[in-house]
């Protein structure tokens, strides 16, 4: 049943046995795993079905340090969360995500990065893992290029042991969005409340069980939510928020007592890592393996990443290399020129040799306008990107493309200070907002130059062709700074000293509240979170429902 929250009476208390906050796909899946059971479930969503603007306003935030994108633009407040913003063109026009399990070692307690290791490695949540390919509509689980190479499409060969391709899976969005909002919907045992915002979590005297919610709507009406179980699955930055704004017993915030909420921010930075100009252009026609492509009725995709014995041997965070083919207008001189111009201008800045990247402009005017027509008017994409595939199809592309643009979702170390405090600044429900502090570490870069060094020295030593790396003077060529993958805020460990959450997600020494999703990742590899989301969510819903038995 779905309710809107704006019509409830002020005061008034909903009791339920489950109450799971946020129905992005780890509120979703909780919902789902909850269907039919004896017990009574309510999720509250903060927005609606439709995207709308004046909720959309609460994920407003301050962002401090290094660049990073604003709040509102990597958080959505609407049923089905940020599967809401996904936008890659699968097949048929299904749009959708790209998928990958995190690897062993991203597991492991690994001695060159502190504050590394999960209570658990992945053998341990692979049962978890094969479940949640079938509720994201995926494909067996198996992500080696074994399973999805033939002679037509083989994956690059190399002469050591540093480098391996790995693949995506691919699955739809609509899953999330509409889908299984029906099942959970017609469920008996289930009520949705929509425009539904926890504004506070209240808990008894000595802040050990949470007795229940307060939850407020922009309408202006206030209510509660008494359950005897509560999971905040509201995402990385939403999750410690709700914590710290709850401070009417605990001053620091609820389960704050070590000063670990917010803490270990991490993303996935993604780079553009540099261009590799092949020896022989043929290898545009045997490519098709690294291309978003239909396997046996399955999307896929190939990847490049470093080999774990590298990452061990040379002390490397994870990093992955995606190839795409590029025309030899790709990043000319005079796109170049008129990036660097418009974001002078955008900061009031005069660039250096100012008058050479004006002429540089001007003499190819004509191209950049046609280019621009079909992008932005026509909406024609320039080229194959993250989010549209099909290339390795086209006939004739030894003489259609001359370079790969290699492309680079990186794995960033945690670190305390990179973390989510509350701002000075009001949301419109009177919280305080979020505030987050984001810097690149040492440990950030070091890695990245280290890992293009080795994916030069590769494709040389294989005979592929001539990497040509790409930095910003010292830092990396950052594409964006967020992939909308928030991460380790509410980390996970077994020690209160050292996290916020146990190995089952409950929060140290409060009874019954939990945490759902990628918030409590404790270091985040470099592959998108969805499916380690999902495998989560599952094994906690297990554990939920193991304890009403």
């Amino acid at each position: 049943m779905l309710i809107d929250s704006r019509n409830i009476l002020t005061d008034e208390v909903i009791k339920t046995e489950v109450c799971i906050v946020g129905a992005g796909p780890a509120g979703i899946t909780l919902a789902q795993e909850f269907i039919g059971r004896d017990f009574r479930v309510c999720l509250l969503e903060s927005g609606d079905i439709e995207f709308n603007q004046e909720t959309q306003s609460l994920c407003e935030g301050e962002t401090v340090g290094d660049d990073f994108p604003a709040l509102h633009d990597i958080r959505r407040r609407q049923f089905g969360g940020l599967a809401n913003a996904w936008c890659i063109d699968i097949y048929n026009q299904q749009i959708g995500l790209r998928y990958a399990p995190l690897d062993e070692i991203d597991f492991e307690k690994r001695d060159w990065l502190p504050y590394s290791g999960w209570p658990f490695s992945k053998s341990h949540l692979n049962p978890f893992y094969a479940r949640a390919q079938s509720v994201c509509k995926l494909g067996a689980f198996s992500y080696d290029a074994e399973a999805w190479e033939d002679v037509q499409s083989p994956r690059l060969l190399f002469n050591s042991d540093r480098l391996i391709t790995s693949m995506f899976q691919f699955g739809p969005r609509d899953i999330f969005t509409n889908e299984y909002r029906e099942q959970i919907n017609h469920s008996p045992n289930i009520t949705t409340y929509l425009n539904a915002n926890v504004v506070e979590i209240e808990t008894d005297e000595i802040a050990k069980t949470v007795t229940r919610l307060r939850v407020a709507s922009l309408h202006g009406n206030k209510f509660w939510v008494a359950a005897k179980v509560f999971i905040l699955a509201t995402g990385g930055i939403e999750n410690a928020r709700l914590l710290l704004i709850s401070k009417q017993i605990q001053k620091t915030g609820l389960g704050n007592q070590n000063d670990l909420v917010g803490r270990f921010f991490m993303d996935h930075p993604l780079i553009f890592s540099g261009i590799l100009f092949p020896r022989n252009r043929k290898i545009f026609n045997s490519m098709a393996l690294y291309d978003l492509r239909l396997v046996n009725n399955v999307a896929v995709m190939g990847k490049l990443a470093i080999t774990s014995q590298v990452m061990r041997r040379e002390k490397l965070l994870n990093m992955s290399g995606l190839l795409f083919p590029r025309h030899k207008e790709f990043r000319t001189v005079a796109k170049t020129s008129l990036k660097l111009l418009l974001s002078s201008l955008q900061h009031r800045e005069i660039p250096k040799e100012v008058c050479k990247h004006l002429s540089n402009v001007i003499m190819n005017f004509d191209s950049l306008l046609a280019y621009w027509y079909k992008y932005h008017l026509k909406k024609q994409p320039l080229f194959p990107n993250l989010s549209q595939g099909g290339w390795s199809s086209l006939p004739g592309n030894e003489r259609r493309f001359v370079k790969f643009e290699i492309v680079s979702q990186t794995e960033q170390a945690p670190n305390p200070d990179n973390r989510v405090t509350l701002s000075s600044k009001i949301d419109r429900l009177g919280c305080q907002q979020a505030q987050l502090t984001w810097h690149w570490t040492d440990t950030d870069i070091t890695s990245i130059r280290r890992s293009q060094a080795i994916f030069a020295q590769e494709f040389a030593q294989a005979g592929l062709g001539n990497f040509h790396i790409e930095l910003n003077g010292d830092l990396p060529e950052l594409l964006s700074a967020s992939t909308h993958h928030n991460m380790g805020t509410t980390r996970m460990h077994i020690d209160p000293k050292q996290g916020v959450v146990d190995a089952n997600c409950q929060v140290h020494d409060i009874s019954n509240l939990f945490i759902a999703g990628s918030s409590v990742f404790p270091t985040g590899g470099y592959a998108n979170p969805t499916l380690t989301i999902v495998a989560l969510a599952i094994r906690l819903a297990d554990h939920i429902k193991a304890q009403f038995q």
